[in-house]
């Protein structure tokens, strides 16, 4: 639809992406509904948050329409187009109904891609992706592009230099932005599942995938949301469905999936629940990263130096003991984001100074406080067993671990048997905890020593750690599993988590 100008248009979730997707709708002149399935006493901050976006363009919160505590299927009745947010799941009856009578789907990533004048770097995976996006755009704002101050609000461009902006599932998103947004600009987005499961229904053909599309890789992650791990890998290969000549695809090496994808040049899914088998041509420029073995141009790990080689040119980046970030998994996460800021300009040096000065995003391995020899470091983005495992794999020091919240069906085995290895006393709290227990048990060694703590909720498994706790020790917050159990998300999670240790 080129004009939303008088269209009917209902938004489904109000968070970050739906309260932007309001503000573009209504800039657009549409007739905007947005309905959330919480009510509105749930809803105070983002509300809030709408009042102050449409303020700022001179509207007020009543040119939105709002629906709260639920999705009425009276809400598709003369609807043009239903924009999700990434929140809610396509297949709540709504959205089907929607699908039922034809009604279009869309969201505020496929909204930014057809309608932004920039190119576009879109980044994927299971992991890691917050971080890369992040030194993507830091390593192109080194080589000299302007970033925008909040991320884009009332920009006063100085010169003819290209700005970045970052955004898309961190921070926030861009589709409000984009009259700001000039045609020399790039755009660094980072992409879930939750946004890219809609490729298929709304892209109809056109190109949506962005310039330079990343996946890092694909591991078991959402599958409460997701009915298999083909309908999840599906999502995440539709950044690549759609690049058209001259774009590139950039792939994680050392992942199971994404490196076949990238050695066999396409992408290959088993059909699996709610999926069928999906086979495609990975036709555009294949460029790869990783820490073990060198396939082809991308950036690679030789030795103990991370080296760049793309047209056959090799240059060195930065030598391995020099990155600031801790764990091999953000040494991968630094190659990746060599791999592709190169691809849109970026300099050497510039890949070189980021790996060097880079401390972290907030809730990643931060190191919150050190108190009376024990350091106290906040993970909470490790939703995921496997995440929480890379952070183990971080430490050389003995570990108290706090993990727990909500389970999102996913194995902790493996978790389970390098706990034993890496951590002294486990903390489990929330809703997986008995769970995360369990798997401890089941997987314990003949000489396990490692003590195993219980605690109803976070700020109890915060009292049990400084009761555990010795000089030398690493506190360490990664839960793995989600926050929803008791927090808004992974964030406030984190932040409470910064509370509790700041008051200690």
């Amino acid at each position: 639809m080129d004009s939303f100008l008088g269209s009917k248009v209902v938004i489904l979730g109000l968070a970050r992406q739906g309260v932007a997707a309001a503000r573009f709708f209504v800039q657009q002149d549409a007739q905007v509904i947005v309905s959330d399935a919480s009510p509105a006493e749930r809803l105070a901050e983002p509300l809030a948050q709408l009042a102050a976006a449409l303020n700022h363009d001179g509207r007020r919160i009543d040119d939105v329409r709002l629906v709260l505590g639920g999705h009425p299927l009276s809400l598709l009745d003369d609807c043009d187009v239903v924009c999700l947010s990434g929140g809610v799941p396509p297949q709540i009856p709504l959205v089907q109904a929607a699908l039922a009578r034809h009604v279009p789907l869309t969201n505020d990533t496929i909204l930014t891609l057809e309608r932004s004048a920039a190119s576009a770097i879109g980044i994927t995976g299971s992991s890691g992706k917050t971080t890369t996006t992040t030194l993507v755009g830091l390593m192109l704002a080194a080589s000299g592009m302007a970033t925008p101050a909040g991320h884009g609000i009332d920009v006063t461009r100085s010169g003819p230099q290209p700005h970045v902006w970052v955004g898309g599932n961190i921070g926030q998103p861009l589709v409000d932005k984009l009259e700001q947004i000039d045609v020399k600009d790039w755009l660094v987005l980072e992409l879930s599942s939750f946004q890219l499961e809609l490729f298929d229904d709304a892209a109809g053909g056109r190109s949506l995938s962005p310039q330079i599309a990343a996946i890092l890789n694909v591991t078991p992650n959402h599958l409460d949301r997701h009915p298999s791990m083909s309908q999840y890998a599906a999502c995440k290969a539709n950044i690549l469905r759609w690049q058209q000549a001259g774009a590139a695809a950039v792939l994680g090496a050392d992942d199971a999936v994404t490196g076949a994808w990238l050695r066999s040049a396409a992408v290959n899914i088993a059909a699996g629940a709610g999926q069928p088998a999906v086979s495609f041509p990975i036709g555009t420029r294949l460029v790869g990263f990783g820490l073990d073995d060198a396939v082809g141009d991308g950036c690679w790990l030789h030795g103990e130096t991370l080296m760049l080689r793309l047209d056959g040119v090799e240059k060195p980046i930065v030598a391995s003991d020099a990155v600031t970030l801790r764990g091999r998994h953000n040494l991968l996460n630094i190659a990746g984001a060599a791999a592709i800021s190169a691809l849109a300009g970026a300099s050497v040096d510039a890949m070189a100074q980021v790996a060097r000065t880079f401390a972290g995003v907030p809730h990643r391995l931060e190191l919150v406080r050190e108190l009376d020899g024990v350091c106290w470091y906040n993970d909470s983005i490790a939703t995921a067993p496997e995440r929480a495992a890379a952070a183990l794999r971080s430490f050389s020091e003995p570990i108290v671990l706090l993990a727990g919240g909500r389970d999102k069906k996913l194995p902790w085995d493996e978790f389970a048997r390098l706990a034993h290895q890496r951590v002294r006393v486990l903390v489990t709290f929330g809703e997986a905890a008995e769970l995360i227990e369990r798997a401890v048990a089941a997987n314990a060694p003949a000489d396990a020593r490692m003590i195993v703590i219980h605690a109803d909720d976070l700020p109890f498994a915060v009292e049990a750690a400084v009761s555990a706790a010795q000089p030398g020790d690493v506190v360490l917050l990664s839960p793995g599993g989600t926050s929803y159990d008791a927090y808004r998300d992974f964030e406030a999670r984190g932040e409470h988590f910064r509370s509790l240790v700041a008051d200690l």
